[in-house]
């Protein structure tokens, strides 16, 4: 009977709002109540125990920001340590391998076999045939011009293919140049 009596005392006390403050203004005078329901050594016993854990969950949430603070710090710091270090090393990559690796264009490298097969074609030498074998690349084209043979083998040099093996024959009748040669990097 009594919990009866206290809301319909409390229904009355409260002033006719709508909404959220209508809501808010309800807890806060439930919680009012309640509170002055409490002995005076439960409030004391509550006022310490809330003032413990607003301490522990401020103190640990502070802790653990200085913490993740620290470690993207080092983080940072180990990177940057990392780019100079890269920067200081520059100078020791070998060119050659880098060259050897991309092209001119900075695409990747061909296999050996296509690379001395395009070489071929931008020399003017059409229809030759190139086999790549193991780390060495076979080759043969007949040509008839004996400037774009010579023009072709200078640019394998000049790509840094060193010909293991040569052979040049010239046809007397038609004067064409054949070509089988056997070259590597």
């Amino acid at each position: 009977m009594k919990i009866l009596q206290r809301r319909a005392k409390r229904n009355a006390s409260m002033p006719q709002t709508s909404g959220l403050s209508a809501r808010m203004t309800g807890y806060q005078s439930l919680l009012s109540a309640r509170w002055q329901a409490l002995s005076p050594r439960d409030q004391l016993a509550l006022i310490a125990l809330s003032a413990f854990l607003l301490l522990f969950g401020g103190g640990y949430g502070g802790y653990s920001v200085h913490q993740a603070a620290n470690n993207s710090k080092s983080e940072y710091h180990e990177q940057v340590a990392d780019y100079f270090w890269l920067r200081a090393q520059a100078a020791n990559i070998d060119g050659n391998a880098l060259n050897a690796a991309n092209t001119a264009d900075g695409t990747a490298a061909l296999p050996p076999a296509s690379s001395v097969s395009t070489l071929l074609n931008n020399s003017g030498i059409v229809d030759a045939q190139v086999i790549a074998n193991g780390d060495a690349v076979q080759l043969s084209f007949n040509h008839a011009s004996q400037a774009v043979v010579s023009t072709a083998l200078g640019k394998l040099e000049q790509q840094g293919w060193q010909f293991t093996q040569l052979s040049m024959q010239q046809d007397l009748i038609t004067k064409a140049i054949q070509v089988q040669a056997t070259v590597s990097s």
